[in-house]
């Protein structure tokens, strides 16, 4: 039967912690014909599965219900919204397109908006509900904001009057908590509708109202605004991580300077098509991924490959989306939609990402759905057994347990792991190291044991002029020569003679009556003289090789060159030596694997010869002469030792291995099957980001302990501190805030990840 399901992903605002996602996620779960929810909070995304006939605007609906706020995210990377959440509930299912303006988030037209609410439409301040959304903006200007500096007032204004009015203090706290408080309980009573009981609302509601039975106003008043307080903290931490994803679609220009017979358009750059050429001056963002066509300039890369020193391009280098031309004014030939641009695939990648769960996440938050109630059944143990059991006060065991419930919120431990892989994610991206998920982040630091392609991986992937030998003639001779029988060739050895005779001011022209000699190498006239450039065997076959000559070509092939002998007139004329070389960081790359602990291992489809050779100079074990099934059976006799295995790799070859290994890893410039099979992508092709790779998974895991301990040492001790009557109910919402607050802020810190500096 065919799968008729389609997924959908909206914008959704206001969710600053797990428990956030949590409701949402049930929430959704529950309409019909929704089959899958998965909710990244620092994305501040939600991607549903669902059949066709499921109207979107119901979707919409549900999630404002719960408080927050949704619109349908148009299809491609760091997608904008589609249509605003008021708008969908008048056109369930449809898709309208707004303009946008410069940040690209207050859609224009015929609606008036304040944030992302069109006016009157549900417009809370709190006091009649509660908008969950962090609208755009400055923090203090949010709803959350309002909602705990009105709730602050009101607390403020209770103090005063209850100095002058102390026998109604008790009321008067009462109402003053009401402010903070309704908001919350209509929260916790949505969500329990929709099939989320045990929330942190819920807790805090009975927490509040059975402080105020017993006599404690004036605490509950306070705790409910430290629990505003300790949400408003949340969700600026949290919006922190979501802006270093939005940062990175803010480095494409809005705008791009298409030629068009000889004169130049201003076109807005996410219409700029496949193909075109585009003008890009000094100081100006590249709008696209593209190829130079003409001009020369240094180009600043560090915005996308995080390189702090520009690189020179030239005709025929490739130039990423959001570099920045310094010099020159450069032409460049699109090659990818705004959809499909190295940025666009970063953002996409990402968010896709953080949407899907690490295994350990999975775990605290299957562990979050029993220890909730948990707490709530030994809070009330709290507070009923020792007065009926031992006659103890009342008041004072039921003051304990309800603190006891106001510690015992998961937020900081449900966030602890989230949090830490969205910041990792992004802090990889940055980098242009893209891992597929959480899963992912964490499997790659259990890596101790690396299967490097070569070509292409280990080395730049096409050959390279190494040396030349005149015989009877100069160097300089001998390429002319040589280049001369290659023009117009595409064969990737001529390509590197012809890139040789360009880089020494050379302008070979095209030698007459050549051709190739199949499995030979290619004949061809200058004048009289009559040129052959082929293997040493062919040559020899022509005429005869000195001894010397012999010997040098044979330590050229033992250093793993490709030789060809340039013949004139049936006499050898000298000798061009070829190799695919070395990456530039490919030996400190494979150093900064072993330093790890992680042992590397090459794999090639290359001959022994030239497969040892490279082997030697980065001091690894090489596997030559290898087919696609003999990688991957490899891969798999390395698993069978008990070896957590990744394989790098950049092409089709690659991707059975690819496959089977514990992590896939592809590179930079590799093909699209690659880049598809693989577990974890570096972009921009350097060796040493394996490593960086692998050190930041395990960076995230030592967080995600940090996270973890400070979460459940903070609750451990403030537990036994209300037990023995120490600390209590302000206390314990400090202990729950307080660490949301500092397991949020810790895992952050990822963000400033800088990986192995060269």
């Amino acid at each position: 039967m065919t799968d008729t399901s389609m997924d959908t992903r909206f914008r959704v605002d206001g969710m600053d912690c797990a428990s956030c996602a949590t409701k949402i996620d049930t929430a959704t779960r529950r309409i019909d014909g929704v089959e899958d929810v998965s909710v990244s909070v620092v994305a501040g995304t939600m991607t549903v599965r669902h059949r066709p006939g499921v109207e979107l605007g119901t979707i919409v609906s549900k999630v404002k219900s719960l408080g927050y706020q949704a619109q349908i995210l148009k299809s491609g990377a760091g997608g904008e919204p589609a249509e605003p959440a008021a708008a969908l509930d008048k056109h369930a299912g449809h898709d309208h397109d707004h303009k946008h303006d410069d940040d690209g988030d207050q859609p224009k037209g015929n609606h008036d908006y304040d944030g992302d609410k069109p006016k009157g439409a549900d417009k809370r301040s709190g006091l009649h509900g509660h908008d969950h959304s962090l609208d755009e903006g400055p923090w203090w200007k949010t709803s959350k904001a309002r909602l705990t500096i009105i709730c602050g007032l009101a607390i403020g204004a209770a103090f005063v009057l209850s100095w002058f009015q102390p026998a109604y203090s008790m009321w008067i706290f009462t109402v003053a908590m009401l402010v903070g408080l309704v908001p919350i309980a209509r929260r916790a009573f949505v969500g329990a509708i929709n099939g989320s009981p045990f929330t942190i609302e819920t807790l805090m509601t009975v927490a509040a109202v059975g402080a105020v039975f017993i006599g404690a106003s004036e605490e509950a008043a306070v705790v409910v605004m430290l629990f505003l307080v300790g949400e408003l903290l949340e969700g600026i931490a949290t919006g922190r991580a979501r802006a270093s994803i939005k940062a990175l679609a803010t480095l494409v220009p809005k705008v791009a300077l298409v030629e068009v017979d000889g004169r130049t358009t201003e076109v807005p750059a996410e219409q700029v098509e496949v193909d075109s050429i585009v003008l890009v001056r000094p100081g100006d963002r590249v709008p696209a991924d593209g190829t130079i066509v003409s001009g020369e300039s240094a180009v600043d890369e560090a915005p996308v490959t995080g390189e702090s020193v520009p690189k020179r391009k030239g005709e025929g280098d490739q130039v990423f989306a959001g570099t920045v031309n310094q010099e020159g004014t450069l032409r460049i030939r699109v090659t990818a939609a705004a959809a499909d641009n190295t940025i666009a695939r970063i953002i996409k990648l990402v968010e896709e990402a953080q949407e899907s769960k690490a295994p350990t996440e999975r775990f605290i938050e299957r562990f979050s759905r029993y220890y909730t109630p948990g707490v709530m059944i030994v809070a009330a143990l709290i507070a009923i057994i020792p007065p009926l059991a031992f006659g103890q006060s009342w008041d004072e065991w039921i003051y304990k347990g309800l603190a006891v419930l106001l510690i015992g919120c998961p937020c900081a431990l449900v966030i602890s792991t989230p949090a830490a892989i969205a910041a990792a994610l992004s802090a990889g991206a940055r980098r242009g190291l893209l891992m597929k998920g959480g899963a992912v982040l964490e499997g790659l630091g259990k890596i101790n044991h690396i299967a490097l392609d070569k070509t292409g991986t280990l080395t730049e992937g096409k050959p390279k002029v190494t040396d030349i030998v005149g015989v009877g003639r100069t160097e300089r001779e001998v390429l002319s020569l040589a280049a001369a029988l290659e023009v117009g060739s595409s064969h990737p050895l001529a390509s590197a003679i012809l890139g040789k005779a360009k880089e020494q001011g050379l302008e070979p022209q095209g030698a007459g009556a050549g051709g190739a000699v199949g499995g030979k190498g290619v004949v061809g006239k200058i004048g009289n003289d009559e040129l052959f450039l082929g293997s040493p065997r062919a040559a020899a076959e022509k005429a005869a090789l000195p001894a010397d000559l012999e010997s040098r070509i044979t330590a050229l092939n033992d250093e793993g060159k490709t030789v060809s002998v340039l013949l004139v007139n049936n006499e050898i004329a000298g000798v061009i030596a070829m190799r695919d070389e070395l990456r530039e960081d490919a030996k400190e790359g494979i150093a900064a694997l072993k330093r790890i602990g992680v042992e590397p291992v090459m794999l090639t489809g290359d001959n022994k010869r030239t497969a040892a050779a490279i082997a030697a100079s980065l001091g690894i074990e090489p596997r030559a002469e290898l087919l696609p099934e003999d990688k991957q059976r490899i891969v798999n006799e390395l698993q069978a030792e008990g070896k957590i295995v990744g394989k790098v790799g950049d092409g089709i070859n690659d991707a059975p291995a690819l496959a089977a290994a514990d992590i896939g890893i592809a590179m930079g410039g590799g093909t699209d099957v690659a880049l598809e099979t693989a577990d974890a992508a570096v972009l921009h092709g350097r060796v040493l980001d394996i490593a960086n790779m692998i050190v930041l998974s395990r960076a995230t895991t030592s967080n995600i302990v940090q996270n973890v301990t400070i979460s459940l040492g903070l609750k451990a001790f403030f537990l036994v501190t209300t037990v023995m009557g120490i600390t209590g109910l302000w206390p314990a919402i400090l202990a729950d805030t307080g660490a949301t607050v500092l397991v949020t802020a810790n895992a952050m810190r990822l963000l400033a990840w800088k990986g192995i500096e060269k």
